[in-house]
């Protein structure tokens, strides 16, 4: 069975492909009512699902007025894209990031499953046994040559 989080994602992901933009605005309190939770939690939702690692822009106005508007950022050239990850993942990367990033890439289509699982493993904190913060400079590194490559193949 899916969490409270997951279903709060799924909507509003669902609400961003019906209206066929890449930019919605929601009131936090509105949200909360519908799904019958607490405002903190549509908080955690659109803080750990719609980040810039996984594609989103998130403003947000507060106020009687306010509203949360979260944006798809679409990148026409996949070259764009793999440079502004790398530009983002560096100099430094925490592993729950860098899977983000490889979600990302997953759903943008430039790599495949097996790519993404390669990767992972490369790039998992059980293979770089390395205390922090230096654990995540490597991670930052590795995770950079391989989408450099990615970059120049053309993929």
């Amino acid at each position: 069975m899916r969490n409270i989080s997951d279903i709060i994602e799924q909507h509003l992901k669902k609400i961003l492909q019906a209206q066929g933009k890449n930019v919605i605005e929601i009131k936090r309190s509105e949200i909360a009512e519908l799904f019958q939770c607490v405002p903190s939690q549509i908080n955690y939702v659109i803080n750990t699902r719609f980040t810039m690692e996984k594609g989103y822009m998130v403003e947000s106005k507060r106020g009687g007025g306010g509203y949360i508007r979260i944006i798809r950022v679409i990148h026409q050239d996949k070259s764009d894209l793999v440079e502004e990850i790398i530009e983002m993942i560096n100099p430094v990367v925490t592993q729950q990031a860098s899977i983000d990033v490889l979600e990302r890439l997953l759903e943008e289509q430039i790599i495949t499953d097996r790519e993404a699982k390669i990767m992972l493993s490369a790039i998992d904190r059980t293979t770089l046994a390395f205390q922090l913060p230096l654990r995540d400079e490597i991670r930052a590194r590795i995770l950079t040559a391989m989408l450099s490559t990615l970059k120049y193949l053309g993929k």
